[in-house]
């Protein structure tokens, strides 16, 4: 039986944000046929990464591709409380603990060709559960039934959580924060995606404050 949740998504309308995010999407698709399984993480908390993969979700689902949000967030998920799940919803940590079978933490949402996978509640050995032998196969298994599998992932510059999801993927995006990240930092998190030997598909630099960049200054004064 289906299981089914109703998300509500609280972005508001923002053209040179939505462009992006398309651009994003065509991005991936011509990253290879083989690219399905992609992980998306940052460097600190708060820099976006949540917000960018669940845009691309939905723009990927308008096309008509099937695809699975899955949050490996169990240190600290905000998918609950930001997109105002309420109901009662298992997740990935309890699947992984070996609580709930796996076809009870799959669940169809409202926006067109998006399913989602729920972190579950805060576990307290985050890293142990994501090495268990039952991701691999539950990812092995979803490959088959999904275009994409788009994978938030805690921030990488502290916590091991990423590189151990990492080794799963067939592609990792970064989003780092403008302004915000070090070029040591940013380098830092890359050699540990490099050292999981999961392939870099590019990153992407959010909250940048179009005021100041002169480019999209006169294109918006150009528009209107």
């Amino acid at each position: 039986m289906e299981q089914k949740i109703t998300m509500t998504d609280p972005r508001k309308a923002d053209y040179f944000y939505e462009e992006a995010i398309k651009t994003l999407r065509t991005n991936i698709q011509f990253a290879g046929r083989d690219v399905k399984t992609i992980m998306f993480t940052s460097c600190y908390p708060n820099e976006g990464k949540s917000d960018i993969l669940f845009q691309l979700a939905k723009e990927i689902g308008k096309t008509g591709k099937k695809v699975l949000v899955l949050d490996a967030d169990i240190r600290k998920s905000i998918y609950v409380r930001r997109y105002r799940i309420n109901q009662s919803v298992n997740g990935l940590s309890q699947y992984l603990s070996g609580q709930v079978d796996r076809k009870w933490i799959v669940y169809s949402t409202n926006f067109e060709g998006v399913d989602i996978v729920l972190a579950g509640p805060s576990a307290p050995n985050p890293s142990e559960l994501l090495e268990e032998k039952a991701f691999d196969e539950f990812l092995e298994e979803k490959r088959r039934e999904y275009d994409y599998i788009l994978i938030d992932t805690p921030p990488m510059a502290n916590l091991v959580d990423a590189a151990v999801v990492a080794r799963r993927c067939d592609g990792a995006v970064l989003v780092i924060e403008s302004e915000l990240v070090s070029y040591k930092v940013a380098q830092k998190v890359q050699r540990q995606l490099q050292k999981s030997g999961c392939r870099i598909l590019g990153a992407v630099l959010n909250k940048v404050d179009t005021k100041k960049d002169k480019y999209y200054s006169n294109y918006t004064k150009y528009t209107k």
